[in-house]
């Protein structure tokens, strides 16, 4: 399970490693644990970032020191996605007409408004 794993976040690293030189950019590690079916919060991802030794602040990320972080991550199933019958609910909460749809303008409506 581990190996199955480690392979699964490997992939999922190299997608963003450029240079093919096992790093990537701390700003992608969110991106990367998303990816991998995980939902931190940006201080969520903060966090792991502080468990990661990091080359330098704004700097990169070897995979070395992501894989066991992030392996541990996903064996604890820590930052699952939110259930769909929430984001149902969530959704029909903001079909008022309840047509089975959200216009642009309604949405940008309740994302700066309400």
């Amino acid at each position: 399970l581990v190996a199955e794993i480690e392979k699964k976040i490997t992939e999922a690293f190299d997608v963003f490693d450029r240079e093919s030189n096992k790093t990537v950019d701390v700003r992608e590690i969110g991106c990367i644990i998303r990816s991998l079916g995980c939902f931190p919060n940006e201080a969520e991802v903060q966090e792991l970032l502080a468990q990661i030794e990091v080359e330098e602040p704004g700097g990169f990320v070897h995979l070395e020191k992501f894989l066991p972080v992030m392996t541990k991550v996903l064996l604890d199933r820590r930052f699952q996605p939110i259930p769909e019958d929430v984001i149902l609910h969530a959704f029909e909460a903001l079909d008022e007409n309840k047509c089975g749809y959200i216009t642009k303008e309604d949405l940008v409506k309740h994302l700066t408004e309400e």
